[in-house]
């Protein structure tokens, strides 16, 4: 008879968001009339900039032509949107090689993915809170995780404590939830941690599209001996609003190499490009058009843009904060808004008095870990007409 695997019991039956989308929509269906504004999951709400659009309307154009159809396409990506993000990264002062560049659908599967990659004997090192994706995905694979507490008194970001050996280690800089931002200094003690002990950094990058401060670094290869020893993930969802069109990436360097048991040396950049052979057939032609034409100087630009009507949003959500003394983090480099539940109430507990009082949905910190219990996450990926509207809404709860 066939057996299941039984770490799924160890894992909540329901997905953060799912359990938020559930309770959103039974308030919705009995109270019909009543606008709800959504500030809670960070999906992106600014359409698609022009030269994306253009770039997909060509990449459309080819595939209706014999001459110019495409097929499958390389695992790995093209050649055109490897290149393209080894020219990004290189403008903002980071050398990668296009081979260690793997275009996928989005940051969230690679970083799930990647445990492939890895022995379920190895400890795994996550931040509380943390992404619920980090966690989930190990507990399927039946690893031990370890939590280093993300607080207010180091400024949610944990920092690593050498009587704490782990093998695996996410990070996320700008954060989810938070928002805090690593420093340099404060990576490249990680660095030098998990060159120290042999330890492999997962770093999410999704957001570093946010950091507008020139000091903090917006990719973890900007710290020296960051190669030998960490995964970069980034996506498009943020940068450009690719949330529905869905492209991303992952930086593996050939750098990274162990020893197996039998004293073969592995290289992760092998080996991931083997697991990506063999279980993923690639991102659409027509997509990696539209996201190769972000990457250019003129298609950033557009981006930039963007991002900007979001980083206004997230001004404006700080600004209330800060007018009713509400502690929060993030709002800065970050598209999230990270504070203290009012009241000292418990967040799922904040969240139904937000949806059934205003009409405004958040994010409950517990969801993110138990360091999360009496926080609240609010999103600026909203338009700025709706988030003034509930930044007023918020207020009436003083």
């Amino acid at each position: 008879m066939v057996k299941f695997n039984e770490n799924y019991l160890n894992i909540k039956q329901s997905y953060l968001f799912s359990e938020i989308a559930k309770r959103v929509n039974d308030f919705c269906e009995a109270n019909p009339d009543k606008k709800v504004i959504r500030l809670g999951i960070g999906d992106v709400t600014q359409p698609l900039g022009k030269l994306v659009v253009e770039a997909l309307h060509g990449a459309v154009d080819e595939m209706g032509k014999a001459e110019t159809f495409r097929g499958y396409g390389p695992e790995q990506g093209y050649d055109f949107l490897r290149e393209s993000i080894r020219d990004y990264y290189k403008r903002n002062g980071v050398d990668i090689d296009a081979d260690e560049i793997f275009v996928s659908d989005g940051a969230k599967s690679d970083t799930g993915n990647i445990t492939d990659m890895f022995s379920v004997d190895n400890t795994v090192l996550v931040p509380d809170p943390v992404y619920p994706v980090y966690v989930d995905t190990n507990i399927m694979n039946g690893r031990n995780i370890i939590y280093m507490d993300g607080t207010a008194e180091n400024g949610f970001l944990p920092m690593p404590d050498d009587s704490v050996k782990a093998d695996i280690i996410y990070l996320c800089s700008p954060n989810n939830p938070t928002g805090a931002v690593y420093t340099k200094a404060q990576l490249k003690e990680w660095v030098d941690y998990a060159n120290k002990n042999g330890s492999i950094i997962l770093f999410d990058s999704a957001y570093e599209c946010f950091v507008s401060e020139p000091d903090l670094p917006r990719s973890i290869y900007s710290v020296e001996g960051a190669k030998s020893c960490c995964v970069e993930f980034c996506s498009l969802s943020k940068t450009a609003g690719f949330t529905g069109t869905r492209c991303g990436y992952t930086i593996v360097p050939k750098a990274i190499v162990k020893k197996a048991s039998n004293g073969t040396e592995m290289s992760l950049n092998q080996m991931w490009n083997r697991r990506q052979t063999t279980k993923f057939n690639g991102v659409p032609y027509i997509v990696q058009r539209g996201a190769a034409a972000v990457f250019t100087v003129e298609g950033m630009a557009e981006a930039k843009a963007m991002i900007n009507n979001y980083r206004k949003n997230a001004k404006l959500i700080a600004d209330t904060m800060d007018e009713m003394g509400v502690k929060y983090t993030g709002g800065v480099n970050s598209p999230y808004i990270w504070f203290e539940c009012p009241f000292g109430m418990y967040s799922w507990d904040f969240f139904d008095k937000m949806l059934n009082e205003i009409q405004v949905v958040g994010t409950p910190g517990a969801g993110f870990g138990k360091n999360g219990d009496n926080y609240f996450r609010l999103t600026s990926f909203n338009n700025y007409e709706n988030t003034k509207e509930a930044m007023e809404r918020f207020k009436t709860l003083f």
